[in-house]
């Protein structure tokens, strides 16, 4: 990972176009490609970013370009360095989910009907290099579908379903593959989000995959 403090002003350009002026921000490269610029506010969510597959391109000390497939572009301006360097973080071992989500994970595995009529299970915990996918099954048509588990579904579920996907499709054998974003609550800005890149969301109703009955509804 590469951690780079900068006075910069940043420009993207593709499907719109918008620009941030010059400020001190936190440039943050990590080993799979992704570049994202971040302020000293707003938690976790970069001001803007690239995702995988994408690359850097360094065209002077004071310019760098990052560009995707899509043709998608990032240009950064560097106006001053402030802080640059590097570091080797090693595998992670992944987020170990709490017994509720994996509770989930394994009663839809169980009831993989509850995605759709005709789906398929093919495998849970589906390995990939950046961590497992949660579900990997087929629909009734036969494509293969990345599933995604939160009990809470939030934008970096999505991102992280995305990046799934991304890996995935490069793969010959699961060429069209498609994502679900499966949660008890869906936040309306993570279905929105999720919708836009073409993947559909599910909610979970896990006191009825569990096979109680409410006593609201009892008579």
């Amino acid at each position: 990972m590469r951690l780079v403090i900068a006075r910069c002003s940043v420009d993207y350009v593709g499907r719109l176009t918008a620009h941030l002026g010059e400020a001190t921000r936190l440039l943050l490269i990590k080993a799979d490609g992704s570049v994202s610029v971040h302020a000293d506010d707003r938690a976790y969510k970069p001001l803007n970013w690239m995702s995988p597959p994408c690359w850097l391109t360094e065209e002077s000390p004071e310019l760098w370009r990052v560009q995707n497939k899509a043709g998608e572009q990032l240009v950064i301006t560097l106006h001053e360095v402030l802080h640059d360097t590097r570091h080797e973080l090693g595998v992670d071992p992944g987020l170990v989910k709490d017994g509720v989500e994996a509770h989930l994970q394994e009663l839809l595995a169980d009831q993989v009907h509850l995605l759709g009529e005709g789906f398929t299970m093919v495998r849970r915990e589906y390995p990939t290099p950046i961590g497992p996918v949660d579900l990997l099954c087929r629909d009734a048509g036969n494509r293969v579908v990345a599933v995604e588990i939160k009990r809470r579904g939030e934008i970096d579920g999505v991102e992280q379903l995305t990046r799934y996907l991304e890996l995935l499709g490069r793969d010959p054998l699961l060429t069209g593959i498609t994502g679900i974003f499966a949660a008890q609550q869906i936040k309306p800005q993570a279905r929105t989000l999720a919708e836009d890149r073409g993947i559909r969301c599910v909610v979970l109703d896990y006191e009825a995959m569990r096979g109680l009955v409410r006593d609201d509804v009892l008579f």
